[in-house]
């Protein structure tokens, strides 16, 4: 399966005096997405940062297209795109309970080794993980 959903309910905090949700908060839904699609592939975050590799993003672009509202039930969907030597790619979408499209976006990460810095090649069962 090459695409994952999760729900997230938009808190308050998380919205300006228009009960919209600020553009920056969208960047954590996306992340919980990510998280969850690999902990749904059987691959947790936190055993690969103890591993020491990390996945930091390297590039995203995120087009707002219609806003999300305090108390809105939200779907964000994490679709695995492509993986290329040490980096992964990830198209992604938020929609409303209304089933409108609100938001789309696509990331780029880099398999990073936590102690250098430096790019690395992915662990082969990750490797395995993403091209099944």
């Amino acid at each position: 399966m090459k695409e994952h959903q999760i729900q997230v309910r938009v808190r308050y905090s998380e919205t300006d005096q228009m009960s919209v949700v600020y553009h920056g908060n969208y960047v954590p839904y996306f992340e919980m997405g990510r998280v969850e699609w690999l902990r749904n592939k059987g691959i947790s975050y936190k055993s690969l940062e103890e591993s020491g590799i990390a996945l930091p993003i390297v590039s995203m672009t995120i087009n707002y297209k219609k806003p999300a509202r305090y108390d809105d039930l939200l779907t964000v969907i994490t679709k695995f795109k492509s993986q290329s030597s040490v980096k992964v790619e990830f198209d992604c979408e938020i929609w409303n309970n209304e089933n409108e499209l609100l938001t789309t976006a696509h990331f780029i990460l880099v398999f990073v080794n936590i102690n250098t810095g430096k790019p690395i090649a992915p662990p082969e069962y990750i490797l395995n993980i993403m091209k099944s």
